[in-house]
């Protein structure tokens, strides 16, 4: 705070009266209009706040003081800060530089002159601004589903900042009038994610601080894919899972457990698992369940392995030169390609025939 190892404020009137009575003439003093009442200074935390002061007499004896004591007299320095020194750009000034300026330095500051006639005072009120800046955000947090969260966000500054919370999500909803505290009752899974915490004000940027919420919740199957082999190649089945944690799975035949052995291979990764067949034979063929599971609970589903039947191809009829070969429907006859009936003759019954003709039997 400008001004320390000062005398007793119940004595500083009378102090400063005196010093200003041994204060030699001809000293600079500030602009300001001593008819007015107290101006107001704004300045940023951690700049320079220059306090102007001006009398348009030489022969008038200044001081500046604050709440504290006095800081100047004359040209002589009261105050032990290092940040306060006298700034005279002409004859006529006497203002004050404060460097530095920190939110103990707020307060009313008098330019006190004593002129030929009579004292003048003038009071300048440093007002001191303070970006915001977040000092406590909750930390990162894991809770069940249908669990209520609350989150806490505290920020200072000057003026007082203002709080918001938004879920960072691809809507990015943003949660009105929420300030320090997020209630959020009976959170689902969808609102799982980053929540953040923003403090503002009008003095510079936005302080931004993120709080992640993980919601933990049981399995669900979201796909599981049946699948159909040829014997002697390879096959596999598939199963996929939603759950926080990530499901840890198992597979079996029946009511058997399946273990990565025999021909068999199991790969899980988070949230996918699948059983592979390197070969399949005739006892691959059936039945199989998925099972995920975590802390929070169990699921499964059921997969069949399927044997694929191959196309049969028809033969087509053969034709050897002019020979046509029928299928035989009847006794004596057959039926061609074009679906004419012709009639079959034994040739014992034509060499009987002729015989016959030859003795005119």
């Amino acid at each position: 705070m400008v001004g320390r190892g000062q005398p007793d404020r119940k004595q500083l009137p009378l102090v400063l009266l005196r010093l200003l009575c041994l204060l030699p003439t001809g000293l600079p003093v500030r602009s300001v209009d001593f008819n007015r009442g107290t101006d107001n200074i704004t300045v940023r935390q951690g700049d320079t706040a220059i306090l102007r002061c001006v009398v348009d007499d030489k022969n008038s004896k200044v001081a500046w003081l604050n709440r504290s004591g006095i800081i100047f007299a004359g040209h002589d320095k009261w105050s032990l800060d290092p940040r306060v020194e006298l700034e005279k750009r002409h004859s006529l000034e006497y203002s004050l530089r404060i460097q530095k300026v920190d939110v103990y330095d707020e307060g009313s500051y008098t330019c006190s002159v004593q002129t030929q006639h009579e004292p003048k005072t003038s009071q300048v009120y440093l007002i001191v601004q303070v970006p915001p800046k977040i000092s406590n955000i909750s930390s990162d947090v894991t809770v069940n589903e249908g669990s209520n969260v609350t989150l806490v966000c505290m920020a200072n500054g000057r003026p007082e900042p203002v709080i918001t919370w938004r879920h960072l999500t691809p809507t990015g909803r943003e949660f009105e009038g929420e300030e320090e505290y997020l209630e959020i009752l009976g959170i689902t899974r969808e609102q799982s994610g980053k929540y953040e915490c923003k403090a503002a004000n009008e003095v510079s940027s936005a302080d931004v601080k993120q709080v992640k919420v993980t919601v933990n919740y049981p399995p669900t199957i979201t796909e599981s894919k049946s699948n159909e082999a040829t014997t002697g190649r390879q096959a596999s089945l598939k199963c996929e899972a939603s759950a926080v944690p990530a499901p840890d799975f198992e597979w079996y035949r029946d009511d058997t457990r399946i273990n990565s052995a025999s021909g068999l291979e199991i790969k899980s990764t988070e949230g996918q698992s699948s059983l592979t067949v390197a070969n399949v034979t005739e006892e691959h063929y059936g039945n199989y369940t998925c099972v995920a599971a975590n802390k929070l609970g169990v699921t499964n589903a059921s997969l069949v392995l399927f044997k694929r039947v191959l196309p049969t191809i028809p033969h087509p009829i053969q034709e050897l030169g002019t020979t046509v070969h029928f299928k035989q429907k009847g006794p004596g006859s057959v039926r061609g390609i074009n679906g004419s009936i012709s009639l079959a003759v034994p040739l014992w019954l034509l060499a009987a025939s002729l015989l016959c003709l030859l003795s005119k039997c």
